[in-house]
């Protein structure tokens, strides 16, 4: 027999296995040997009252096996199908390459950053050094910026496609089984190398091609379709003649931005966010969260994740909010060139580190920015690249970032002192409030305040405002047709996910992937 259940159970219940076998024998009146298992559907930790229950739904399998569950992807030799180039190796890329195997076509993926193991090395350099490889960083190379930006996999884009599915892929690649039932699924960015490093290796062996160290610089264009691919592999100039191509370049590509514009190839200046990463205890967050101390803290987290929040607010007819919040996580160096200084955030796996990270931004209206309107279409472009640029001076010109205390960048102090932070390059004390434009620098000293009202103890100089926080989206669109999903004018050309402006996070740029990977199969 097979019973579906939904449960609101103690947190020891939901997260400890022996403590779930003995509610559910008891509550189906049942013996031990009669329960051969169960099988998660969904689980989510409702935290809204000071006696905090968890959300399960499982099937329960009663006097019969569970089923074998093994996912395994299955795909077909494509090495003699006709090709798609992909240019990217991000969520975007690598899910369109295997949406496009899995249809019957040959991908080739030009990447132009490293694979992950050699990608370690850049990421070091930044934090230790302080150097910066423009095409191997946090932001470029295998996986994009997923692979080391944490690997949340929520998202609110159920009408995009399929995201059962994605999770699936991910699974089938190593991912934990549990991100199926989680409201909130998470890999962490100590996971993600090694699944993405699966994905390529079937990609692989499917027959598709992937070509590292390998950054696009011209496409030659004829009767409105690109037919050759040119690019920079380490010192050699190579080209790709291509009949399809999927653009999947992420939201901090500027140079295709800019070869795109240079060769009159439309593209639109959209809206965007700008902001800072605010990091604080996560104790502090815990305690807020599940209603206790600080010091109660360690036994209300026995059998709970470590907290999060989502915090919004209107200020002035602008968004205010949190945005990539990070539990149990870490601020990283995310520039992408010189004269930068880029913030994001990260967690691993299980998220125990002792401070909790979020980007609070604030959307940006390019029709806003009347001194770079006469930039078009890069106009948000080049405001992006003003505040990476203010960042780096105030830090010293180095990856040094600009930081100061939450309460005194409220009430417009210069902090004199800052509490430890876990951005490794390091941090100084600026007065933001006066270097932020004031578009963005007011709004953010308002949404502070109404959040501290809403989380008990946010407001204050415990903890730090870190900038910039300014890749949170693309401040570009690459416009496509609605249906079919290529360039108005460039026919064979399918603009993707962040870099286009089609998604926002991992599951999102996977489902666009996958999208134009079928739009393209659906035209041969």
């Amino acid at each position: 027999m097979i019973r579906e259940l939904h449960l609101m159970l103690r947190p020891d219940q939901a997260f400890d296995e022996t403590a779930l076998r003995e509610h559910l024998c008891e509550t189906l009146a049942i013996t031990n040997e009669s329960l051969a298992g169960w099988r998660l559907l969904k689980r989510s930790v409702d935290a809204r009252s000071r006696t905090i229950k968890v959300s399960v739904r499982l099937e329960v399998f009663i006097d019969e096996p569970l089923p074998d569950e093994n996912l395994c992807w299955e795909f077909q030799d494509v090495s003699q199908k006709p090709a798609v180039h992909i240019i990217g190796a991000g969520p975007a890329g690598l899910f369109a390459a295997m949406r496009l195997i899995e249809l019957g076509l040959r991908p080739i993926i030009i990447e132009r950053g490293k694979d992950v193991q050699r990608r370690r090395r850049d990421l070091a350099a930044i934090n230790r050094d302080q150097v910066i490889n423009p095409d191997s960083n946090y932001c470029f190379g295998e996986g994009g910026a997923g692979t080391y930006s944490d690997g949340k996999l929520y998202t609110r884009s159920n009408k995009r496609g399929d995201i059962q599915r994605i999770l699936e892929l991910f699974v089938m690649h190593g991912a934990d089984p549990t991100i199926l039932a989680e409201a909130h699924p998470h890999i962490g960015t100590n996971k993600l190398p090694k699944i993405i490093v699966a994905m390529r290796e079937n990609i692989l062996r499917a027959g598709g091609e992937v070509h590292f160290d390998t950054r696009v610089t011209d496409f030659d264009l004829r009767d409105g379709k690109i037919v050759r691919i040119l690019a920079q592999q380490n010192e050699t100039e190579v080209a790709f003649d291509c009949h399809h191509v999927i653009l999947a370049t992420g939201h901090s590509a500027r140079d295709i931005f800019e070869l795109l514009h240079r060769k009159n190839i439309l593209i639109e200046a959209k809206s965007f966010a700008m902001g800072v990463r605010a990091e604080h205890q996560q104790a502090l967050v815990d305690a807020v969260q599940y209603h206790c101390t600080i010091q109660q803290v360690t036994k209300q987290r026995e059998y709970l994740p470590a907290a999060s929040y989502s915090l919004v607010h209107q200020a002035n007819g602008k968004g205010v909010y949190s945005f990539c919040m990070c539990p149990g996580g870490i601020i990283a160096p995310c520039a992408t060139g010189p004269e930068q200084v880029v913030t994001n955030g990260w967690s691993p796996s299980k998220r125990n580190n002792p401070y909790a990270n979020s980007g609070i931004v604030v959307a940006v209206d390019p029709a806003e920015l009347k001194q770079y309107l006469k930039y078009g279409a890069l106009a948000g472009l080049r405001y992006q690249q003003d505040l990476e640029r203010m960042a780096w001076r105030a830090g010293g010109e180095t990856q040094v970032a600009p930081a100061q205390g939450i309460l005194d960048f409220v009430n417009g102090k210069i902090s004199t002192s800052l509490p430890d932070c876990s951005y490794q390059p390091g941090v100084k004390s600026v007065p933001l409030h006066e270097l932020l434009p004031p578009e963005i620098g007011m709004r953010l000293q308002e949404g502070f305040r109404i959040f501290g009202q809403k989380l008990k103890g946010y407001l204050t100089n415990d903890a730090l405002i870190v900038g910039v926080e300014s890749r949170t989206s693309s401040p570009v669109r690459i416009p496509r047709d609605r249906e079919k999903l290529h360039h108005p004018q460039v026919t064979n050309m399918y603009p993707c996910a962040e870099g286009a402006g089609y998604a926002g996070g991992i599951v999102s740029a996977a489902m666009d992937g996958q999208r134009c990977a079928e739009a393209i199969a659906g035209g041969f």
